[in-house]
C-alpha cells in the first residue's frame, strides 16, 4: 500500500471461502478497496468493541441500501497501513486479479475472485455475513443480499487488462 491510497469502500463481516475442489471452512475479515489496492484484512489490530458496533451499523446499512461501496468511521488510511504490514493478509494490486465478477444466490450475494499471488493461482468466493453461529466454530448462518457491481465495476475500470 502506498502512503497516497485512499479508501474507497470498507466492508466488514466478510466470509471468505476457497473455491478449490477440496478446500473445507472459511475466513472470516474485511475488504477494503482503495484507488489502487483490493485488501482482505483477516488480522486487524481493530479493538472487538469496534468490530461488533460496526457490523451491526452494516447490516442496517444493507437493509437500507444494497451499495457496496460504503466506508466506516473508526477505520482509516492508517489503521489499513497498519494491518497491510501483517503478512497474513492480502494485498492486490487491480491488475493481479485476473477475473472478477459477483451472482445472486438463494441464500445471498457473492463475489468470485481469481487472482495469482507468489506463483500460485487462488480462487475465492466472498460474501458478507449478517448472523454468526459461534459453536462449536464460528461460521456465517445468514449472509446479506447486496449490490456488487459498483465494487466489482471499480475495479474493472482501473485494470490495465481485463478478461
Amino acid at each position: 500500500m502506498q502512503s497516497d491510497e485512499k479508501i474507497q469502500a470498507h466492508i466488514v463481516s466478510i466470509w471468505r471461502e476457497s473455491q478449490k475442489f477440496f478446500s473445507i471452512g472459511g475466513r472470516e475479515g474485511m475488504l477494503v478497496l482503495t484507488d489502487k489496492h483490493l485488501m482482505f484484512i483477516h488480522k486487524t489490530e481493530a479493538k472487538m468493541k469496534w468490530w461488533k458496533a460496526i457490523t451491526q451499523r452494516q447490516v442496517i446499512n444493507f437493509i437500507k441500501s444494497k451499495n457496496t461501496m460504503i466506508c466506516h468511521d473508526g477505520y482509516d488510511e492508517k489503521e489499513l497501513l497498519n494491518d497491510v504490514e501483517d503478512n497474513r493478509n492480502v494485498e492486490l494490486a487491480f491488475d493481479d486479479i485476473s477475473s472478477i465478477s459477483f451472482e445472486e444466490k438463494v441464500w445471498g450475494s457473492a463475489l468470485l475472485l481469481e487472482y495469482e499471488k507468489n506463483g500460485k493461482q487462488e480462487k475465492f468466493r466472498y460474501a458478507i455475513a449478517q448472523d454468526w453461529v459461534k459453536y462449536p466454530v464460528k461460521e456465517p448462518t445468514k449472509y446479506m443480499k447486496v449490490d456488487w457491481k459498483p465494487f466489482v465495476q471499480y475495479i474493472k475500470d482501473r485494470q490495465r487488462f481485463t478478461k
